[in-house]
């Protein structure tokens, strides 16, 4: 156990000095939450003008050498949620969520990804610091316009996120 909550602590060390400053200058904050973060959930937050919350959610799974994980590499994948109420859960009435590989392979058509249901690995600060800017930059590209309602997939009207 303590060998895993260090390696989500260095995830979320990582994590905020990857994509902080970008998360940041479109408005979303960390937020601060121990217990998510033992179980390896790292969260930014942006409240929008229309009382709605924006959430993008890091689920990390820290592998270690063990007699059960040798060689497992550690993995991450990344949730979107637009939600009317400030806890962010998916199944409140209004709120709308989607996996960031399932919003740009499945909605958008974009094969940037081995698949909709994908988890970027690493092994090393190298390799996650890699995983974490690529995750970053759809984040960016996709998922912050699509949660602020200013881009939606072909399929999809915008009216679907208000």
């Amino acid at each position: 156990m303590q060998e895993r909550q260090a390696g989500q602590d260095y995830f979320r060390t990582l994590l905020r000095t990857v994509v902080g400053q970008a998360f940041a200058a479109a408005g979303y904050h960390f937020a601060e939450a121990p217990l998510q973060s033992v179980g390896g959930r790292f969260r930014f937050v942006k409240a929008f003008d229309d009382g709605s919350f924006g959430w993008i959610d890091f689920q990390v799974l820290v592998y270690s050498d063990t007699m059960w994980s040798a060689g497992a590499p550690s993995r991450f994948r990344v949730q979107l949620t637009r939600s009317p109420t400030t806890s962010g859960l998916t199944g409140t009435a209004g709120s709308v969520s989607r996996s960031l590989s399932q919003l740009v392979v499945a909605d958008f058509g974009v094969n940037i990804l081995r698949s909709a249901d994908h988890w970027w690995t690493y092994r090393d600060t190298d390799s996650l610091g890699k995983a974490l800017a690529e995750a970053g930059h759809l984040v960016v590209g996709y998922g912050i316009p699509w949660l602020a309602g200013e881009l939606s997939p072909p399929n999809e009207k915008a009216d679907d996120l208000a």
